[in-house]
C-alpha cells in the first residue's frame, strides 16, 4: 500500500507543492509582511489607494483573512494526514487551493473594477475550497472528534460573507460583526489548538531537561475555560459594548491565565521555540481582559484593545507555529537560534508599540513602529526559512 512518504516521494515537481505547510507558511509569511508595507505606505500618504476596499477596511482584511487564513490551512493540511491516517494534499491540487488563496488577495487589492458580489464570490473560494478539501478528509479517515475544525472554518466563511456585505453597504467593516466573528473564531481556535500544543510541547522540552515540574494534564479546568471562553467570545461578537460582555470577557482572561499559568512557562527561557507559544496563547487572555475593560469604560485605547487579539495572540502564535512545524517537518533540531529569537520579539515590539498607541493617540511614530517591526518580524521569517521551505529536505526517509 502506498504510504504518504511514498506519495509525497513520487511528487516530481517544485518541492514547494510536496506538502501544504510549505506554499501557505511561506506565502502567508509574504503577505503579512507585503500589507502592512502598503498599510503604512497609505497611512503616510505615500500612495494613493484606489482598490476595492477604502484602505483602512482592505487592511483589517488582509489581517484578518487574509495571512492568518494561508497559516490555518498549512497547518490543517498538514495536521489532517495525522489525525486521520489518509494521504496529504500534494502536487496539482495543492496548486489550485494556492492559487484560490492568491486570487483573493488580487481581487481584494487592485483595482479590477469588479463588482462586489464577484470581489467577494472569489475571495470567499479559497475558504470554501479549503473546507471541502479537509471536511473530505476528516469524513473519510472517521476522525469525529476533529468535525470541530470545519466548525470554525465555517464560522469564517459566514465572517467574510459578512465583511463583504458590510463594506459594499458602506458600513464600517472593519468594526463590523463580519470582522469580530473572524477575529473571534482564530481566537477561540487558538485557544482550543494552542490549548493542546503548548502545554505538549513544554512537557517534551521539559522531559528531556530532566525537569521535576511538568505542564499540568489537561482537566475539567482546560474544559471550562473553553467553554467560557466561547461564551466571552460569542457575547464580544454580538454586544461589544455591554456589561455583560466586558465582565464575561473579564472572567474569560482570568481562566485563561490560569490555565497558562499551569503550563510550567517560566522554565522555558532558554529555548525561544517553546517560549513563543506561552507569549503568543498570554494574548489571548490579555486581549480578553483590554476588550472586557473596553465595554466596563475602565480604560479607553480603541482599536488597540482588538490587537492585543489580532497582532498579539494571532500574530505570535501564528509565527511561532509556522517557525517551530517547518524546522520539524523538514527533520532538523527543534531549536531556534538568535536570527529567530528576533523575528519573535520583533511581532511582541509590533504589539506593545501598537497598544501604547492606542494608549498616548496622536503619536504617529508609534504606528509605523508597530507597522516596522511587524514587518521585519514576518519578513525576516520568509528570508530565513525560504530554503526550509522551498528546497526538498536532505533527509528522504521521512515525509517533509
Amino acid at each position: 500500500m502506498t504510504t504518504s512518504a511514498q506519495q509525497i516521494r513520487a511528487w516530481q515537481g517544485p518541492a514547494i507543492l510536496s506538502y501544504g505547510y510549505r506554499p501557505f507558511f511561506l506565502l502567508g509569511a509574504v503577505w503579512a509582511a507585503l500589507a502592512m508595507v502598503l498599510w503604512v505606505m497609505a497611512l503616510a500618504g505615500a500612495i494613493d489607494w484606489a482598490g476595492p476596499f477604502d484602505a483602512v477596511t482592505w487592511h483589517a482584511h488582509a489581517m484578518l483573512f487574509g495571512y492568518p487564513l494561508a497559516v490555518i490551512a498549512g497547518f490543517l493540511m498538514t495536521a489532517v494526514p495525522n489525525w486521520t491516517g489518509r494521504f496529504p494534499i500534494v502536487g496539482w491540487p495543492l496548486l489550485w487551493l494556492v492559487a484560490l488563496w492568491l486570487a483573493g488577495r488580487v481581487v481584494t487589492t487592485l483595482p479590477l473594477g469588479l463588482p462586489p458580489v464577484a470581489v467577494a464570490a472569489v475571495d470567499l473560494g479559497f475558504a470554501v475550497g479549503l473546507a471541502l478539501a479537509i471536511g473530505r478528509e476528516i469524513v473519510a479517515g472517521r476522525n469525529w472528534r476533529n468535525l470541530k475544525v470545519l466548525g470554525v472554518l465555517a464560522v469564517q466563511i459566514v465572517a467574510g460573507g459578512l465583511f463583504h456585505w458590510e463594506a459594499a453597504r458602506g458600513d464600517y467593516a472593519p468594526g463590523g460583526i463580519g470582522a469580530r466573528l473572524g477575529l473571534a473564531a482564530v481566537v477561540v481556535l487558538i485557544a482550543l489548538i494552542g490549548g493542546r500544543i503548548v502545554p505538549s510541547f513544554t512537557r517534551n522540552w521539559l522531559v528531556k531537561r530532566r525537569a521535576k515540574a511538568l505542564p499540568a494534564p489537561m482537566g475539567r479546568l482546560d474544559d471550562g475555560a473553553m467553554a467560557v471562553t466561547i461564551l466571552a467570545a460569542g457575547l464580544w461578537v454580538i454586544w461589544p459594548d455591554q456589561a455583560v460582555t466586558g465582565l464575561a470577557c473579564l472572567i474569560a482572561g482570568a481562566v485563561n491565565l490560569l490555565r497558562l499559568a499551569r503550563w510550567q512557562g517560566q522554565q522555558t527561557g532558554a529555548e525561544a521555540l517553546v517560549w513563543v507559544l506561552h507569549a503568543g496563547f498570554a494574548f489571548v487572555p490579555l486581549g480578553f481582559l483590554a476588550l472586557g475593560a473596553e465595554a466596563l469604560g475602565l480604560i479607553a485605547i480603541g482599536p488597540a484593545a482588538r490587537h492585543v487579539w489580532m497582532a498579539g495572540a494571532v500574530g505570535v502564535m501564528t509565527l511561532a507555529v509556522m517557525s517551530r512545524a517547518s524546522l520539524g517537518h523538514a527533520g532538523l533540531p527543534l531549536a531556534a537560534g538568535r536570527g529567530v529569537a528576533v523575528l519573535y520579539l520583533a511581532v511582541i515590539g509590533s504589539v506593545l508599540a501598537r497598544v501604547v498607541a492606542g494608549v498616548l493617540p496622536g503619536q504617529d511614530w508609534l504606528l509605523h513602529l508597530a507597522g516596522t517591526a511587524w514587518v521585519a518580524g514576518f519578513g525576516g521569517f520568509a528570508v530565513l526559512y525560504w530554503p526550509i521551505l522551498t528546497r526538498p529536505r536532505a533527509d528522504r526517509r521521512r515525509p517533509n
